[in-house]
């Protein structure tokens, strides 16, 4: 009884649950092998999920409508600027980091300016953007054969007792990030601006800032993701992101975060990337094919969506 209360007064807990029924059943399926490798492999896999996914959850916390679109394509074109910037060498990460972070912040700024002029949706805005962004990549990381230098590739790769040392520093990152959602006047703002803007700007809350802000910090993490992918998959690619569009959201609201905004939960991001994460290791080793695992992940974002407006509605 004590557990299903803690469930049912913090939902996102299933989204741990969900991870862990996945987990049972794939290594009933294989007999209990590999079952430390697939722990690694997850939270290998999930922690750029986790990165993208803190981004979207501070977009989406700003109220209704408001998405970053563009993702996919930011890390594509971040992945190209960091690894011709390193060229292969160890001596020129730290550049090719800040060169891939730029990036991502300079298209966060530009969807963030497209709305704000515009006066456009922000579905609209991010999905434009993400065009022009997919043409750039393409001229730009056409032909790009360049490596990322071994020691950063190394890095992204390394393993301490089986797990992954990025993914500690993700989980650093993360917990940094519910300080700053909790405890700080962006993450207050941020919050504010979602449960209702009006009352918000009333309230002395710069509302234009915090959602610039806001879209900046999405694109700055999407950058960063897009080098750290190049040095894990060692080499840059155009579509290296494009799973992260329908992850991205995926893991904000199995994670707990209100579609409606105002609502945010960081832990939960973690709990749902390991599910998804899983749930396709699952399938795959049940030999499901790629059509159905997308029917699946689409399935189950509805059936939390719709969930969490009937619980909206009874209060």
């Amino acid at each position: 009884m004590g557990s299903l209360k803690l469930l049912s007064e913090k939902p996102w807990l299933w989204s741990f649950v969900g991870a862990l029924a996945v987990f049972l059943a794939t290594i009933a399926f294989t007999g209990g092998y590999g079952a430390g490798g697939m722990v690694t492999a997850a939270l290998a896999l999930a922690e750029f999920t986790v990165i993208v996914g803190v981004g979207q959850m501070f977009v989406i916390t700003l109220g209704p409508g408001n998405v970053d679109l563009s993702l996919p394509a930011n890390i594509g074109l971040a992945s190209a600027v960091a690894m011709k910037v390193m060229d292969g060498s160890d001596s020129m990460v730290a550049m090719g980091l800040l060169a891939a972070l730029a990036c991502g912040m300079a298209i966060g700024m530009c969807n963030y300016l497209l709305i704000w002029a515009l006066r456009i949706p922000p579905i609209i805005a991010t999905l434009s953007a993400s065009f022009i962004i997919q043409s750039v990549d393409i001229s730009y990381g056409r032909g790009l054969q360049i490596k990322p230098p071994p020691g950063f590739a190394d890095f992204t790769n390394l393993q301490v007792l089986g797990i992954p040392v990025l993914a500690i520093v993700v989980i650093l990152f993360t917990i940094t990030a519910a300080i700053m959602l909790q405890r700080m006047i962006y993450g207050r703002s941020v919050l504010a601006i979602g449960q209702n803007m009006r009352a918000a700007w009333l309230a002395g809350v710069k509302v234009g800032r915090i959602r610039f802000l806001t879209y900046t910090l999405s694109g700055a993490l999407g950058g960063i993701d897009g080098a750290l992918l190049a040095g894990y998959f060692r080499g840059a690619n155009v579509d290296l992101g494009n799973e992260y569009l329908l992850s991205s959201l995926a893991v904000v609201v199995i994670g707990g975060t209100s579609v409606a905004g105002g609502k945010a939960n960081i832990p939960g991001i973690w709990g749902a990337a390991l599910f998804l994460v899983l749930l396709l290791t699952m399938l795959n080793t049940f030999g499901v094919s790629a059509g159905v695992r997308l029917v699946l992940t689409g399935a189950i974002i509805v059936g939390v969506i719709t969930a969490a407006g009937g619980q909206k509605a009874q209060r």
